[in-house]
């Protein structure tokens, strides 16, 4: 799986603790290992993101992203349960 980067998400992955950081990359390598592995919790969003996917990174943080093609996909935004609106 090839992951890009949008804007939005490399400035809030900028703005977070060091230690979620490490632990967004290492989600980051299991979703390019497995996008479907059952530890992300991957799942289809709706309302206004619809057409988006998220997976978790902890109890808290959410990765946002949309596939672009069966083997690539662009994540949109890091954050907690906020990333959503």
């Amino acid at each position: 799986m090839i992951v890009k980067f949008a804007p939005s998400f490399i400035r809030a992955y900028k703005k977070l603790p060091l230690a979620l950081r490490q632990e967004v990359k290492e989600r980051i390598a299991l979703f390019e290992s497995d996008h479907d592995h059952s530890f992300l919790k991957t799942h289809k969003l709706k309302g206004p993101l619809e057409g988006r996917m998220s997976f978790s990174v902890n109890y808290r943080y959410r990765i946002v992203f949309v596939f672009t093609s069966p083997e690539e996909a662009v994540f949109l935004a890091v954050g907690d349960h906020d990333v959503y609106k």
